[in-house]
This record gives structure tokens, sequence and C-alpha cells, in this order.
């Protein structure tokens, strides 16, 4: 097992994260091959009061694979009284998403913040998914988001909560990095932001909202930006321009077939 260094995240915090991993195994008699933390802690924008998003890949025993009946193939614990949102998603559920090129588990793969690692899956994934995960799939949901999920939230209105602002600027960000790199963006907001081209004065107003947002409340409101609203609207016609051309890849099923085998049925370990 390796573990990634803590980031956001309270040394008894992690310790407390990780011990409730093991009695998730042992209460649905899995095995947690990859566990991280998602959401605001691993994109670089907590806030005091945020939550801990941990999210995992896990494996059954073979015979669980080898009945004729699909079982549910997640695992949702929901939010306790420590603040810990736990949920995971079976291998081959995982697997099926990745062939197509689901961007939440690409996020889980790149995440900064790992509580679990076993058996070197998350890296043969992201291997695999440096030549096959879909660009155009990427763009058109980072797209989605930054209209639909965050854009018109803060439309028309001359405060916002600093959340809302955040997660408006992160999509936006990623398509950028997709356009002008040509590659599978990080999870870490700050990392993204060093692979872009952003004016100096629209990265401090940025690294201003982040700061802001570190130390107040989730909820809390901050006047409208123009600098930032006008970048928005620019990025937003960059990555709908982008989304269109972006190239289509199609990861071949065959070694994640083969990664399937050798996790569950112990082939080639």
């Amino acid at each position: 097992m390796s573990e990634a260094p803590p980031s956001h995240v309270a040394p008894d915090m992690r310790a407390a994260i990780i011990q409730r991993l093991t009695e998730v195994e042992a209460r649905h008699g899995v095995r947690v091959l990859y566990a991280i933390e998602s959401g605001s802690r691993a994109w670089g924008f907590p806030s005091p009061d945020s939550d801990y998003d941990v999210r995992f890949i896990y494996a059954h025993p073979r015979d669980w694979y080898l009945s004729v009946n699909e079982a549910r193939d997640v695992i949702e614990e929901g939010v306790d009284e420590m603040d810990f949102d736990v949920a995971g998603w079976d291998l081959r559920k995982a697997l099926r998403l990745f062939l197509k090129a689901n961007p939440a588990l690409w996020e889980w793969l790149v995440s900064p913040i790992t509580y679990r690692d076993d058996g070197g899956v998350a890296r043969r994934l992201r291997e695999i998914a440096a030549e096959g995960y879909s660009l155009k799939a990427l763009a058109y949901h980072y797209l989605h988001i930054a209209q639909e999920k965050e854009r018109r939230q803060i439309a028309a209105k001359t405060t916002v909560k600093a959340k809302k602002y955040v997660y408006a600027l992160r999509p936006l960000l990623a398509l950028d990095w997709l356009r002008e790199n040509q590659t599978l963006p990080p999870m870490a907001m700050p990392e993204v932001m060093t692979g872009v081209t952003l004016a100096d004065d629209v990265r401090q107003a940025i690294v201003g909202l982040v700061e802001h947002k570190a130390v107040t409340p989730e909820g809390a409101p901050v006047d409208r930006i123009p600098l930032l609203d006008e970048w928005m609207d620019e990025a937003y016609e960059r990555g709908r321009a982008y989304a269109d051309i972006a190239p289509v890849r199609q990861t071949e099923r065959e070694a994640l077939d083969t990664l399937f085998r050798e996790i569950v049925l112990g082939e080639g370990g």
C-alpha cells in the first residue's frame, strides 16, 4: 500500500478516514483497491467547514462476479457525524465507465489526496487513459458544468457565494488546459492554473478568491468581480469552440479486461 502526503486533510482526520475504509471492507466483504479525496479539498479550494468527499474503487471476491444476476455495484455510506461522505464503485463498474471516458473517474485517478492505493490499479489506469481517454468527452463534460451547473447559478446576481464562483471557474480552467495542452487535465485547480495562459490580473483575482474561500464558511457571499466575469465569458466561448474539434479517442477493451482478470482472478500477479 502507498499513501500520498496529506493535503488539506489533518493527520487525525486522515487516520479516521483510513479506519473508515477498513470498516467498509469488513461490512461489505470487499477489498478497497484505491481511495481518494474528491470535491473541494482535492480541487484545492476547501472552506473551513468543507466536508470530506471520500471516493473509492473496490473489488469483490471472485465468485461475486460469477453470478447470473448482477448485484448492486456501488457502495454509498452517506455523510456521517464526522462529515465523511463515503462512496465507491465496484471495479467492473469503474472499468465500464472508463471505457466511456467518464470524467469523474479520471478526476479520481489524479486526485492529489490518496488514502489507499493497493496493487497499482490507478497507475495502470492512468497509463491506459493517456492513450485512450477521449478529450472530446471531457471537453463537453466541463462545458456542461460551466454552463448548466455553475454559470447559470451566478448569472444576474450582485453577490455570489464564493463556493459558486470558484466552482464556475474550475471547469473553464480545465477547458483551457485541454485546448492548450491536448492532454488530460490535473484535478487540483492550482496545478491546472500553472499550465494555462492567464493574464496576471486574472490569476491574482482567482488566487484572491480561493484565499477568501479558505477562511470563510461555505455559504459566505462575495461581490461580483467584473474581471473574472469577463474572463469566464471568454473562456466559455473558447471552450465551446474547442469541444467541437477536440480529438475523439477510444480505450482498447482488452487492456481493461486484462487488468480486471489480474485483480479478480489473480492472473499475472
